[in-house]
């Protein structure tokens, strides 16, 4: 495990980060640290900036959150490499109903996106064998 310092490369400078350490892939920020980095702080509702809060995974908790530390790395990694977009930017793509495009295989190979039936209502239906 690595102690602080740690200097974390976003945003405008490097942010030197007080209260941190590495274990593996995971970074754990204390409370200041994070509000620092990214404006987030942890409530029981999840991770939140602002009147934004992203639900933690249920039964995946202590992955992102113990102790009141939260492993930014693995936040990262759940909000799809994005942690530090502006609540506005994110309010906006709900308010536009609009989904993030993708691109999938169906049972032949053949590759679809989802981008291909823009204009048209889709159903999207997903599993998970875990």
């Amino acid at each position: 495990m690595t102690e602080s310092p740690i200097t974390l490369l976003a945003g405008d400078a490097p942010l030197t980060l007080a209260d941190a350490s590495a274990d593996g892939d995971a970074l754990w920020l204390g409370p200041a640290d994070l509000l620092a980095a990214t404006g987030f702080v942890l409530k029981p509702e999840g991770l939140c900036r602002d009147e934004l809060c992203f639900p933690l995974p249920r039964g995946r908790e202590t992955e992102f959150a113990r102790e009141g530390n939260v492993n930014l790395a693995a936040f990262w990694r759940y909000r799809g490499g994005a942690v530090s977009e502006a609540p506005d930017d994110h309010a906006g793509r709900i308010d536009s109903l609009e989904a993030p495009d993708f691109t999938l295989p169906d049972i032949e190979g053949n590759l679809h996106s989802l981008s291909d039936f823009r204009g048209q209502k889709v159903f999207l239906a997903t599993w998970a064998s875990w």
